[in-house]
């Protein structure tokens, strides 16, 4: 008889058993804390409605998930196989037992990945499940999962307070219609959203003219120059704090974030409301200048703000036309922060009332130039490693390089950044580990004394996401 599967209850620790003894202690003291979770991508109708649920375990850790599909797509499993939906609505599988049966056949690509030891996780812990996923056993799983989410306990307003959230947001378009959060407010759980503008910002943006007039709507502004532009998503700023927002997020290519003359960006802005093709170059310099405009308004309204450098979006035409966007083809790119954030830092950097988060695909950075920015500039704090380096590995070397310059108390903490629900606290729980194993191994070098071990760790599992996003 095969054996149950089971978690390592070491898994993350070194080997080496002065440092595994010590690593145990620490996560014990960090293992239970509320989960803070302060920048992700859950959909929050999933929450506005008391009565809402979970499908299926196709629905619910495949389908949404780009870490799960761009594994198996690498591998030549088509995503129509996996149920993604296409951007023309053309026919995809719909079968959830099918996508589940795909998946389990496929599960041993996850080995030795952050994804498969998050999904292990998750199926044993969350879902009681004891045997591996194969193409033999998924039906049994599929069963098992299912009978797990058809309770009353797995609802997700369920999971949010059985998982012991204490602080979660969502990330939400300036556009959007902020209703599903005014009844999650209203119904007392701890979800906020975050004030997202990237959409109306990017003048080259496919359907931008469609979201300037939904910004209009949205804010009771006419959104005619670009003044008016700052205006109307300075009214949303109001109307997201007024929901609990504390924080702001926007993605760039480039760090390079450089104000316009006012004659210049209201050019720009003229040129593309009246329809013109607007150039890379244009998109980029008048981003840039939307930038700097977002952080002056953060220094005065106490919004952390957050960028996110050095991803290649939709890096592959034909995925990005068939399926849209965040479908697994962001590719990392080389950053240059010390150069193009010198603008920005010069202007609200000396300000601990403004408060800036970096997350980078551009590992090399680390030690380069984002831990000294972050050991001098009293605003900037450094997030968490993101996106393909959200791992035992990644955390491993973003500490190795980062704490020595900036200390622990420049850092951000940790963020889940999920779409996929049901990994949150799978995913902070690698992070306390490897916290947890990181610092002491330090103290068994002698580099951190035993005593101040506890209080550093309980910081980067817990303090840290709280003060750097202003979370009450």
């Amino acid at each position: 008889m095969t054996a149950p599967w089971t978690l390592n209850p070491d898994r993350c620790f070194a080997p080496d058993p002065s440092v595994r003894a010590r690593a145990r202690d620490l996560y014990a003291e960090v293992r239970d804390l509320p989960l803070v979770c302060p920048h992700g991508h859950v959909d929050p109708q999933l929450l506005a409605d008391p009565d809402a649920r979970f499908g299926d375990p196709a629905e619910l850790l495949i389908v949404p998930d780009h870490y799960v599909f761009r594994m198996l797509y690498s591998q030549g499993v088509p995503m129509e196989d996996l149920g993604v939906p296409t951007r023309d609505g053309t026919p995809v599988e719909t079968d959830p037992r099918a996508i589940w049966r795909t998946f389990c056949a496929h599960f041993h690509l996850f080995r030795g990945t952050p994804t498969g030891t998050w999904l292990k996780a998750e199926l044993i812990d969350l879902f009681g499940v004891d045997e591996k996923p194969s193409a033999a056993s998924a039906d049994r799983l599929f069963d098992q999962i299912q009978a797990r989410l058809d309770a009353p306990e797995f609802r997700p307003r369920a999971l949010l307070r059985s998982f012991g959230i204490e602080a979660l947001t969502t990330t939400d378009a300036a556009t959007d219609d902020l209703s599903p959060h005014a009844r999650i407010r209203a119904d007392g759980y701890p979800v906020a959203p975050t004030f997202r503008p990237d959409g109306v910002l990017h003048l080259a943006a496919e359907g931008w003219g469609d979201a300037i007039a939904l910004l209009e709507r949205r804010s009771g502004v006419a959104v005619d120059t670009a003044a008016a532009l700052f205006d109307a998503l300075r009214e949303r700023r109001t109307a997201f704090r007024a929901l609990g927002a504390t924080a702001t997020d926007h993605g760039t290519f480039s760090p390079f974030i450089e104000p316009l003359g006012d004659a210049e960006a209201e050019a720009l802005f003229a040129r593309a409301r009246g329809g013109a093709p607007m150039s890379d170059d244009d998109d980029a310099r008048f981003h840039g200048h939307a930038l700097m405009q977002m952080a002056a308004m953060a220094r005065e309204d106490g919004m952390t703000m957050q960028l996110h450098v050095g991803s290649f979006r939709n890096h592959h035409e034909r995925v990005f036309q068939r399926f849209g966007i965040d479908k697994g083809a962001d590719i990392p790119v080389a950053v240059d922060w010390t150069r193009g954030l010198r603008t920005l830092l010069n202007a609200h950097g000396h300000d601990p009332a403004f408060r800036l988060v970096l997350f980078t695909l551009d590992e090399a950075t680390y030690a380069r130039e984002l831990a000294p920015l972050a050991g001098h500039y009293p605003a900037l704090r450094l997030g968490a490693p993101w996106w393909f380096f959200d791992s035992v590995l990644g955390f491993d070397r973003y500490l190795d390089r980062v704490v020595e310059t900036a200390g622990v108390y420049n850092l951000a903490g940790f963020n889940d950044d999920t779409r996929a629900f049901a990994s949150i606290p799978a995913r902070h729980d690698v992070w306390r580990r490897t916290v947890a194993n990181w610092l002491a191994g330090m103290v068994e070098r002698g580099l951190i004394d035993a005593d101040d071990a506890p209080e550093m760790a309980h910081w980067l599992a817990y303090g840290a996401a709280k003060a750097t996003y202003r979370i009450a």
